[in-house]
């Protein structure tokens, strides 16, 4: 399945000042990797290994310089430009002409997700040639988020931004595969209120028309959004205590380019080498002659 990836990685950090005031959120660590190799990673365990990453006009160097052209990990990762914030369905206009008559998938630089058949899944919907397909996740108190109501099959009834009485406790997440109406879709949005173009307008397109699936992540799943002090926390204790555990890493891009066939033990051996002298780099060393994920 031709489908390219765009990790939205904009915006002010403003819930996490002082942290972001001279640094993206985005390249604050989560335990042991920048917070961005997370929501790349899960791009690439959906078999994307062309990437368009977006950003300010002060930080798109610094994730140039962190992540390349994608060579070494066996993609092509390439850089755009958000002026200022104007919602996330603005990436599919920034990012028209990298997709070209590509299939898109968009994620948020903030967001992590965990699975033990995370992997599984991300391939299977991206192998959804039509429609669109959000993943939705049980929220305590999902006034924060965009809600999707669901049916008694597991159909969706309604969207609704961040809504003051949701009409049910499943928050969209921020991923979303679309198909190439997507692009066409956002250019017909007018602003919201707040003067952005919203995601959740763009998937209600989908909803009205019948093209919109959901995903349901429950029990076994982890959704994260990196966005607070306290979520960022929450976020590294997290991947600390799993990593430490079973002694595997989570989103580990090296890891998965080298899994899924696109570099070798040699590449993989110079990726380490870079970084010997950390925890991360001797576990890169280990993994050639390993079994398993």
């Amino acid at each position: 399945m031709n489908r390219k990836g765009i990790v939205l990685a904009g915006g002010s950090g403003s819930r996490l000042h002082p942290l972001t005031l001279a640094v993206s959120k985005q390249l604050l660590p989560v335990y042991d990797k920048p917070m961005v190799y997370y929501p790349l990673g899960v791009l690439m365990l959906a078999g994307m290994r062309d990437v368009l990453l977006i950003s300010t006009p002060r930080d798109t160097p610094l994730f140039a310089e962190l992540l390349g052209d994608g060579s070494a990990w066996g993609m092509s990762i390439t850089y755009a430009i958000q002026k200022k914030p104007a919602g996330l369905a603005e990436a599919y206009l920034i990012g028209a002409d990298f997709l070209g008559s590509s299939l898109p998938c968009l994620i948020l630089g903030d967001n992590i997700f965990f699975g033990h058949d995370l992997g599984p899944r991300l391939r299977k919907v991206n192998n959804r040639p039509h429609g669109a397909t959000i993943f939705a996740y049980p929220v305590a108190d999902p006034r924060a988020y965009g809600v999707v109501e669901l049916g008694a099959a597991g159909q969706p009834l309604s969207i609704e931004e961040k809504p003051a009485v949701p009409k049910g406790r499943h928050a969209v997440t921020g991923l979303y595969f679309h198909d190439q109406q997507a692009v066409d879709f956002a250019r017909q949005l007018a602003p919201s209120p707040r003067g952005e173009l919203e995601i959740t307008d763009l998937n209600r397109h989908y909803l009205n028309s019948g093209q919109l699936e959901v995903e349901l992540l429950g029990r076994g799943d982890v959704w994260l959004d990196a966005g607070t002090h306290d979520s960022l926390v929450d976020a590294s204790n997290f991947v600390q205590s799993l990593e430490t555990r079973q002694g595997q890493k989570i989103c580990c891009p090296e890891e998965i380019a080298w899994r899924q066939g696109w570099i070798d033990d040699e590449q993989l051996a110079r990726l380490a080498h870079r970084q010997q002298q950390s925890p991360y780099g001797a576990y890169l060393a280990g993994l050639p002659g390993q079994s398993g994920i």
